[in-house]
Parts: C-alpha cells; structure tokens; sequence
C-alpha cells in the first residue's frame, strides 16, 4: 500500500486520503488511530511522501473449542522499531502500517538462560495477568541463541549490494550507508572477504571480493560511491549473488547485505517477482540481510519481504548509532545464523484456556501442516539473539467466546485427552535445522498454568509487556483493552534494570513524545 503525505513541522503529522494536491483545509489526520488527532501548528511544507507499507491485519483471538493450535515462524527483523523511533524523533505519530509490534519487542535484549550444552538455544516461559486486560492471562515465550565467541566467528564472505540511485543522495541514506558500512569494515579481519556490488540504472563491479587485510581498499571504495540515477535492484541481486558463490566459503558466513530505500523502479520491479528471485536465490547457501535507509521513498514493504525469503533479516539504519548497534555490537546475530527455518507450534491445553491470540507475527503465520514439513521456509536465529513471542490468554470457563457461537450439530471429533488433567496451560514446539542442515530437528516445552500478578513477574516480562503495549495503542488495535500511556511508563520504569545500551531507558523516552503528541495528560 502507497501513501501520501503532506508533512509539517514538528510535532503532528497530517496526511492526505489520496496521493492528490489538496489545500491545507483538505488535509486528514492519518496517525496512529488509537489516539486523538493533535492541533496543527505550522505551516504545511508541499513534500509528498511515498513510504509503502503493508496492511497486515492484526491476530484475533481463536476459541481453543474451534483450533487449539497455533503455528508460526520466527521474526528477528528489528526495522519496525527503529523505523518507529525515526517518526517520533520528527515529531510524528508513524502509520499504524508502520507498526509490527513483535519487531518492537524484539528489538531490545533479554536476560535469558543460555542454551545448554549441544543446544543452539534455550527455551523459557512466563505467565502472568495481562496489564491492558487483567481478566486475561499473558505468556511470555523466549528463545536465547547460543553466543559465539569473537575468536570463534567464522571467516566471512560478504557482498555489499548498495543502491545508489538517485533517490539515495540525501544524507541519511547513501552517505550514512558509507559511514555504517565503514564501522563494519573497520571489524574485518584478514580471513574475511568483501566485494561492493552497485546498482542504479544499471549495476556495477566496484570491488572484486577483497580479504579484510585490505580495509583501506574497501574504504577507498565506499567513499567514492555517488548517488544519480534509477533503481534496478533485480540486477544488482544477481550481480551480488553470482559474485558471493564465486567466493563462497564453506564452513564460513556467506552473505548479501543490501542497503537501499527499496525504491526499485528498473528492470525487476514487482514485489512477486523479486520476492521469487530471492527465493531462488537462496538455495545458493547464501543468506540476506537487508538495510533501509531514509525517509520519504522507504519501501518497507518490499524490504521486509526480501529479507524474510532470503534466510535473513531486515534492520532500519536511522542514525549512526543504529548502525553501531545492527553491524558492529551485534554483528553476531545480525550475521551469524545458528539455526534456520525456526517454527513455533502451540498446542493449548482446553482445559485451562477459553481462547488465545498471538500478539504480533501477522505476516509469519503459517498453516498447520507446515510445521512438520521440512521444505517450508521460516525464519532464522544468529549466535547470541533473544527472540521473544507473546499470548493473551482467555482462561477456560470466562464464557467471553463459547457462548458467541451456535453447538456444533455433530459434536466435536476430539475429545480431551487424560494430559488436560496435567494442569498444563501450552506446550510449545519447536523445529529448526542447522545452518547448512536439510532436516529439522525437535525441542518441546510444557508451560504450566499458574499465574502471578504482573506487578511480580520479572523484569524481561514487564518490559516486553510495556512495548507490546505501546504497539497496541500504535497500531490503534481493538484489542488494546486497558491500555494507557500511564501504565506503559509504570511498567518499563520498573523493568530498565542495568541497561548497559541505554536502550530501555531510550524506549521511555519515546513514550514521551507519544504522550506529547497525543495530548496525553500525566
């Protein structure tokens, strides 16, 4: 979906119903609808924007009567929160598009257990009253990859694919793509290898692959990159691909990293067929990661899609620190993959749960029957990532979803199991394969069903809570029940502990600004 905005200064956001020239009487509030619409206080600048994002309607809850499963794959895309971070820092609430509320979860770290010996990573699980809900029970499920040490990194084969378009010349795209690209160069060692790969019109060899020995080189190269011209991304991914299995290295990181705006508009432009052209792409052994940059064009649509289909995954760069963050302090688990097509099923327990919805993950849902078939692609975990999954629970018996629906006339086919009587809430499951791995193998966890307040569950369950929460209220969901600026503050003040990036201290000051564009009360 394409979009058309009419920006002003800081701090509201207006946008317009259609991507026409409408005088500033015409203009239509389009943030985030869960809030009321902020005063104009300045002058309309005459900008259109065509950021393109998808409509990915949000999770509903399913009576465990009708499914009691639930199947996914796993996310480790952080773009949304960064993306979001951007809007506000402008003084604008983001489309509610915008928000994918398990990348804002998943954005930040957590203290979970390390994987046990042999294991790519530990499984753990929590329960507690639902802050916006509190008639409901949330779950808390996370994933802790196993972390490798520098020294044991394997030698790395990377081609930076870089878009160099036109739409790329502001300065913070194609220039500060060059300034992040450089911290990560400055980690090369002389067992790694680099190669540049350009496209605007046309694209271009601008470095063969290159040992990390050899840093001024790759430097020189990057400083010398200038933006002009179209976008013909499907080129470049062939050129970076064909020249990453020229020099893959078996046993090593084998690597595409795009960095654009998405704005492709040469050549391959359709989102399906690039979208196929990865997909095919990746059967090389050769993963993806995806950079955006910029604001205005940013096809977040499109670079999401890329990232997901080429075994990788998608980060927003909006500042330098971003990018220090994404390339340089987690370049483990930005680049290295511990465990692929990573699924999640959940089996609830009819005995314990009413109905269940999965906050987040719209667009990684996947059927049933997936979940035991090897040849369907999911995501990927790197060396030392959390990832983080969150339920809200209806509790059996609260009568919110079985008296909603007519009796089956034949009866139900399944009947409860003696293991209902286990006082289990869920059991999870997991597949994954190894990095270069063909068949999946299993793990399994069995969540019981006792609860806490909230008010006493840990700090990683707190905080999740409070950014699921924010991500309610951004994306204007039906689902947001209680939730309130309020709350969210209570909840992340009380779970920042150390915080050694700043990170979490970070996100209460974006709840900050949304309080003061919403005109939100203390």
């Amino acid at each position: 979906m394409r979009r058309c905005v009419l920006r002003v200064s800081c701090p509201v956001l207006f946008a317009l119903s259609a991507c026409s020239k409408l005088g500033a009487g015409t203009a239509m509030y389009s943030g985030a609808p869960g809030f009321a619409a902020p005063v104009a206080t300045a002058a309309f600048k005459d900008e259109f924007d065509t950021e393109a994002y998808d409509h990915v309607p949000e999770n509903q809850f399913v009576a465990v009567a009708d499914d009691p499963r639930s199947t996914f794959s796993i996310d480790v895309d952080t773009a949304s929160y960064s993306n979001i971070r951007r809007f506000l820092s402008v003084g604008e609430l983001p489309p509610a598009d915008a928000v994918r509320i398990e990348e804002m979860i998943n954005y930040f770290d957590y203290d979970y257990p390390n994987p046990g010996d042999g294991q790519p990573f530990s499984i753990v699980s929590e329960v507690g009253d639902c802050p916006w809900a509190p008639s409901h029970r949330l779950v808390h499920i996370g994933l802790e990859g196993k972390a490798i040490a520098e020294q044991d990194v394997p030698a790395r084969n990377l081609v930076f694919l870089l878009d160099v378009s036109g739409s790329m010349a502001a300065p913070n795209k194609l220039p500060l793509l060059v300034r992040s690209l450089g911290m990560l160069t400055d980690t090369l060692r002389a067992k790694d290898r680099v190669a540049i790969a350009v496209y605007a019109g046309s694209s271009g060899l601008v470095l063969p692959s290159t040992d990390g020995a050899h840093r001024d080189a790759i430097m020189t190269a990057l400083t010398q990159l200038e933006a002009g011209g179209s976008t013909n991304g499907g080129d470049g991914i062939e050129l970076a691909y064909r020249i990453a299995e020229q020099n893959f290295i078996r046993g090593g990181i084998n690597r595409v990293i795009l960095a654009t705006d998405g704005d492709f508009n040469v050549g391959v432009t359709s989102e399906g067929a690039l979208v196929r052209l990865i997909e095919n792409k990746r059967k090389s052994g050769v993963f993806l990661s995806v950079l955006g940059f910029g604001e205005g064009n940013l096809n977040d649509s499109t670079m999401e899609k890329l990232a997901d289909k080429g075994n990788g995954n998608y980060a927003y760069i909006d500042s330098l620190i971003e990018a220090r963050k994404v390339l340089v302090t987690e370049a483990g688990s930005t680049l290295v993959t511990i465990a692929k097509d990573v699924k999640i099923q959940v089996e609830f327990n009819p005995a314990q749960v009413e109905a269940f919805r999965l906050i987040g993950y719209e667009n990684r849902v996947m059927a049933h029957s997936d979940f035991n078939d090897d040849s369907k692609d999911a995501g990927e975990i790197g060396a030392g990532h959390t990832v983080t999954a969150l339920y809200e629970v209806v509790p059996a018996g609260s009568g919110e979803f079985s008296d909603k629906v007519d009796p089956l006339k034949y009866g139900h086919a399944i009947q409860a199991s003696p293991a209902s009587a286990s006082g289990e809430l869920m059991t999870v499951k997991i597949r994954y394969k190894d990095p270069d791995g063909d068949t999946s193998q299993l793990s399994e966890l069995a969540i019981g069903a006792a609860t806490q307040p909230v008010g006493r569950a840990s700090a990683d369950f707190r905080f999740a809570a409070a950014v699921a929460e924010l991500g309610l209220l951004l994306r204007g969901s039906k689902f947001s029940g209680a939730a309130n600026l309020d709350q969210i503050e209570e909840l992340a003040q009380h779970a920042v502990g150390e915080d050694p990036t700043g990170s979490r201290r970070e996100f209460l000051a974006l709840v900050s600004r949304v309080r003061k564009l919403t005109g939100d009360p203390r």
